[in-house]
Protein backbone atom coordinates (compact mmCIF):
# COMPACT_ATOMS: atom_id res chain seq x y z
CA UNK A 1 0.00 0.00 0.00
CA UNK A 2 2.95 2.12 0.80
CA UNK A 3 4.61 1.89 -2.57
CA UNK A 4 1.21 2.90 -4.08
CA UNK A 5 0.84 5.35 -2.50
CA UNK A 6 4.18 6.85 -2.96
CA UNK A 7 3.59 6.32 -7.02
CA UNK A 8 0.40 8.18 -6.90
CA UNK A 9 1.69 11.14 -5.09
CA UNK A 10 4.87 11.42 -7.14
CA UNK A 11 2.69 11.52 -10.35
CA UNK A 12 0.20 14.41 -8.76
CA UNK A 13 3.03 16.10 -7.73
CA UNK A 14 4.70 15.86 -11.31
CA UNK A 15 1.44 17.61 -13.20
CA UNK A 16 1.65 20.12 -10.17
CA UNK A 17 5.47 20.77 -11.34
CA UNK A 18 7.47 23.90 -12.92
CA UNK A 19 8.41 21.30 -15.56
CA UNK A 20 5.07 20.19 -16.70
CA UNK A 21 3.37 23.55 -16.84
CA UNK A 22 6.16 25.05 -18.47
CA UNK A 23 5.57 22.23 -21.09
CA UNK A 24 1.60 22.46 -21.38
CA UNK A 25 2.50 26.40 -21.56
CA UNK A 26 5.23 25.86 -24.48
CA UNK A 27 2.21 23.83 -26.21
CA UNK A 28 -0.63 26.12 -25.94
CA UNK A 29 1.93 29.70 -26.76
CA UNK A 30 1.42 31.46 -29.82
CA UNK A 31 4.00 29.11 -32.13
CA UNK A 32 2.69 26.31 -29.86
CA UNK A 33 1.34 22.76 -31.05
CA UNK A 34 -1.74 23.31 -29.85
CA UNK A 35 -1.82 27.02 -30.70
CA UNK A 36 -3.94 26.44 -34.17
CA UNK A 37 -6.07 24.12 -33.12
CA UNK A 38 -5.41 21.76 -36.09
CA UNK A 39 -3.96 19.54 -33.26
CA UNK A 40 -5.45 18.25 -30.04
CA UNK A 41 -4.06 16.81 -26.74
CA UNK A 42 -5.93 13.52 -25.61
CA UNK A 43 -3.89 12.55 -22.72
CA UNK A 44 -0.64 12.78 -20.89
CA UNK A 45 1.12 9.45 -18.59
CA UNK A 46 3.41 10.55 -16.42
CA UNK A 47 6.08 7.71 -16.64
CA UNK A 48 8.90 8.63 -14.27
CA UNK A 49 9.53 10.94 -11.91
CA UNK A 50 13.24 11.72 -10.54
CA UNK A 51 13.42 14.18 -7.47
CA UNK A 52 16.30 15.99 -6.41
CA UNK A 53 16.16 16.59 -2.86
CA UNK A 54 12.55 18.17 -2.42
CA UNK A 55 12.23 18.91 -5.38
CA UNK A 56 11.42 17.84 -9.46
CA UNK A 57 14.24 17.28 -11.05
CA UNK A 58 13.33 15.19 -14.32
CA UNK A 59 10.33 13.86 -15.98
CA UNK A 60 9.34 11.39 -18.73
CA UNK A 61 6.03 11.04 -19.82
CA UNK A 62 3.86 10.69 -22.74
CA UNK A 63 1.54 13.13 -24.49
CA UNK A 64 -1.11 11.89 -27.06
CA UNK A 65 -1.21 14.33 -29.58
CA UNK A 66 -3.61 13.94 -32.40
CA UNK A 67 -3.64 15.72 -35.99
CA UNK A 68 -7.14 16.63 -36.09
CA UNK A 69 -7.10 15.86 -39.98
CA UNK A 70 -5.29 12.70 -40.45
CA UNK A 71 -6.51 11.24 -37.25
CA UNK A 72 -2.99 9.98 -36.43
CA UNK A 73 -0.69 10.70 -33.15
CA UNK A 74 2.09 12.58 -33.37
CA UNK A 75 5.24 11.40 -31.69
CA UNK A 76 4.82 12.98 -27.83
CA UNK A 77 7.37 10.67 -25.77
CA UNK A 78 9.34 13.62 -23.63
CA UNK A 79 11.99 13.73 -21.36
CA UNK A 80 11.76 17.12 -19.57
CA UNK A 81 14.81 18.79 -17.85
CA UNK A 82 14.01 22.54 -18.16
CA UNK A 83 16.12 25.14 -19.49
CA UNK A 84 19.76 24.79 -19.21
CA UNK A 85 23.14 27.50 -19.86
CA UNK A 86 26.28 27.21 -21.11
CA UNK A 87 29.04 29.66 -20.99
CA UNK A 88 31.97 29.98 -23.65
CA UNK A 89 34.93 31.58 -21.82
CA UNK A 90 37.55 32.93 -24.24
CA UNK A 91 40.64 33.80 -22.60
CA UNK A 92 42.99 35.73 -24.30
CA UNK A 93 47.09 35.42 -23.16
CA UNK A 94 50.09 36.01 -25.00
CA UNK A 95 49.11 36.78 -28.68
CA UNK A 96 46.60 33.25 -27.89
CA UNK A 97 42.96 33.25 -27.48
CA UNK A 98 42.10 30.18 -25.08
CA UNK A 99 38.74 28.41 -24.18
CA UNK A 100 37.74 27.12 -21.13
CA UNK A 101 36.32 22.83 -21.23
CA UNK A 102 35.68 20.95 -18.40
CA UNK A 103 35.91 17.30 -18.73
CA UNK A 104 32.25 15.47 -17.24
CA UNK A 105 31.78 11.89 -16.27
CA UNK A 106 28.86 11.25 -18.79
CA UNK A 107 26.96 7.67 -18.02
CA UNK A 108 23.86 8.07 -20.77
CA UNK A 109 26.77 8.23 -23.51
CA UNK A 110 29.10 6.25 -21.44
CA UNK A 111 31.83 8.57 -21.99
CA UNK A 112 33.74 11.37 -20.94
CA UNK A 113 33.14 14.45 -23.05
CA UNK A 114 34.72 17.73 -22.42
CA UNK A 115 31.98 20.97 -22.56
CA UNK A 116 31.55 24.15 -21.87
CA UNK A 117 30.70 24.61 -18.29
CA UNK A 118 26.96 24.76 -18.09
CA UNK A 119 24.06 23.85 -15.92
CA UNK A 120 19.99 23.76 -15.42
CA UNK A 121 18.23 26.27 -13.93
CA UNK A 122 17.15 24.88 -10.65
CA UNK A 123 14.46 27.18 -9.61
CA UNK A 124 11.43 29.12 -11.13
CA UNK A 125 12.98 32.43 -10.96
CA UNK A 126 14.44 31.92 -14.83
CA UNK A 127 17.75 33.93 -13.90
CA UNK A 128 19.96 32.43 -16.37
CA UNK A 129 22.92 35.14 -16.10
CA UNK A 130 22.97 34.36 -12.58
CA UNK A 131 23.01 30.77 -12.95
CA UNK A 132 25.46 30.73 -15.79
CA UNK A 133 28.20 32.63 -13.25
CA UNK A 134 27.24 29.87 -10.81
CA UNK A 135 28.23 27.24 -12.94
CA UNK A 136 31.08 28.70 -13.89
CA UNK A 137 32.33 29.44 -10.30
CA UNK A 138 31.92 25.64 -9.13
CA UNK A 139 32.95 24.19 -12.28
CA UNK A 140 36.37 26.14 -13.15
CA UNK A 141 36.79 28.41 -9.95
CA UNK A 142 36.65 30.95 -12.15
CA UNK A 143 34.80 34.02 -10.80
CA UNK A 144 32.80 36.33 -13.79
CA UNK A 145 30.21 39.77 -12.90
CA UNK A 146 27.09 39.08 -14.44
CA UNK A 147 27.30 42.42 -16.28
CA UNK A 148 30.48 41.24 -18.29
CA UNK A 149 28.44 38.14 -19.60
CA UNK A 150 27.20 38.63 -23.62
CA UNK A 151 24.06 36.59 -24.30
CA UNK A 152 25.00 35.03 -27.60
CA UNK A 153 21.43 33.23 -27.90
CA UNK A 154 19.76 37.06 -27.64
CA UNK A 155 21.17 37.42 -31.22
CA UNK A 156 18.58 35.06 -32.65
CA UNK A 157 15.34 35.75 -34.19
CA UNK A 158 12.59 36.60 -31.48
CA UNK A 159 10.53 33.66 -33.35
CA UNK A 160 13.01 31.23 -32.12
CA UNK A 161 12.24 32.40 -28.70
CA UNK A 162 16.00 32.66 -28.42
CA UNK A 163 17.19 30.14 -26.93
CA UNK A 164 18.87 26.85 -28.34
CA UNK A 165 16.86 23.43 -28.33
CA UNK A 166 20.07 20.54 -28.58
CA UNK A 167 17.48 17.59 -29.12
CA UNK A 168 13.62 18.47 -29.67
CA UNK A 169 12.67 15.25 -31.41
CA UNK A 170 12.84 13.81 -26.94
CA UNK A 171 14.03 16.48 -24.73
CA UNK A 172 12.24 19.91 -23.35
CA UNK A 173 15.35 21.26 -22.85
CA UNK A 174 16.46 24.62 -24.24
CA UNK A 175 20.10 26.54 -23.87
CA UNK A 176 20.47 30.12 -23.39
CA UNK A 177 24.62 30.43 -24.90
CA UNK A 178 26.89 32.87 -22.84
CA UNK A 179 30.27 34.55 -23.85
CA UNK A 180 32.58 35.96 -21.33
CA UNK A 181 35.94 36.95 -22.96
CA UNK A 182 38.84 38.18 -20.80
CA UNK A 183 42.75 39.15 -20.78
CA UNK A 184 45.25 36.86 -18.12
CA UNK A 185 48.31 36.34 -17.98
CA UNK A 186 50.04 33.08 -18.69
CA UNK A 187 50.55 31.38 -15.15
CA UNK A 188 46.69 31.52 -15.01
CA UNK A 189 46.11 29.53 -17.82
CA UNK A 190 48.63 26.97 -16.52
CA UNK A 191 47.01 26.75 -13.05
CA UNK A 192 43.78 26.53 -14.52
CA UNK A 193 44.83 23.87 -16.93
CA UNK A 194 44.03 20.10 -15.40
CA UNK A 195 42.73 21.45 -12.24
CA UNK A 196 39.98 19.20 -10.37
CA UNK A 197 36.72 21.30 -9.50
CA UNK A 198 33.02 20.29 -9.03
CA UNK A 199 30.01 19.30 -6.03
CA UNK A 200 32.00 16.30 -5.36
CA UNK A 201 29.37 15.54 -2.63
CA UNK A 202 26.81 16.28 -5.69
CA UNK A 203 28.92 13.54 -7.72
CA UNK A 204 30.24 15.94 -9.96
CA UNK A 205 34.17 14.84 -10.81
CA UNK A 206 35.23 17.72 -13.22
CA UNK A 207 38.53 18.36 -14.90
CA UNK A 208 39.53 21.98 -16.89
CA UNK A 209 40.83 21.66 -19.75
CA UNK A 210 42.24 25.25 -21.49
CA UNK A 211 42.36 24.64 -25.34
CA UNK A 212 43.78 27.15 -27.68
CA UNK A 213 40.14 28.84 -29.26
CA UNK A 214 41.26 28.02 -33.29
CA UNK A 215 41.47 23.90 -32.49
CA UNK A 216 37.94 24.35 -30.10
CA UNK A 217 35.65 23.09 -32.67
CA UNK A 218 37.53 19.81 -33.44
CA UNK A 219 37.93 18.53 -29.83
CA UNK A 220 34.86 17.97 -28.65
CA UNK A 221 31.54 16.51 -29.29
CA UNK A 222 29.51 18.72 -26.92
CA UNK A 223 26.73 20.41 -29.13
CA UNK A 224 26.73 23.41 -26.83
CA UNK A 225 30.93 24.22 -27.45
CA UNK A 226 29.73 24.10 -31.53
CA UNK A 227 26.30 26.06 -31.43
CA UNK A 228 28.23 28.11 -28.79
CA UNK A 229 31.41 28.75 -32.04
CA UNK A 230 28.79 29.09 -34.24
CA UNK A 231 26.57 32.19 -32.95
CA UNK A 232 30.28 33.14 -31.83
CA UNK A 233 31.29 33.86 -35.40
CA UNK A 234 28.49 34.46 -37.06
CA UNK A 235 27.71 37.49 -34.43
CA UNK A 236 31.27 39.12 -35.07
CA UNK A 237 30.73 38.75 -38.66
CA UNK A 238 27.40 40.43 -38.71
CA UNK A 239 28.98 43.18 -36.08
CA UNK A 240 26.94 42.31 -33.07
CA UNK A 241 29.78 42.21 -31.25
CA UNK A 242 32.46 44.72 -30.61
CA UNK A 243 35.91 43.87 -31.05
Amino acid sequence: MKEFVSYYLDRRTAIDSTLFKQWLKNMQSESGVLAHDDMSLKQVLIQGVDMFGSHIGFLKFKADVLDKETGKKIPGIVFARGPAVAVLILLDSEDETYAILTEQVRVPVGRLILELPAGMLDDDKGDVVGTAVREVEEETGIKLKMTDMVNLTAFLDSSTGCTVFPSPGGCDEELSLFLYRGSVDKDVITALHGKETGLRDHGELIKVYVVPYHKLWRLTADAKVLAAIALYEMAKRDGLLSP
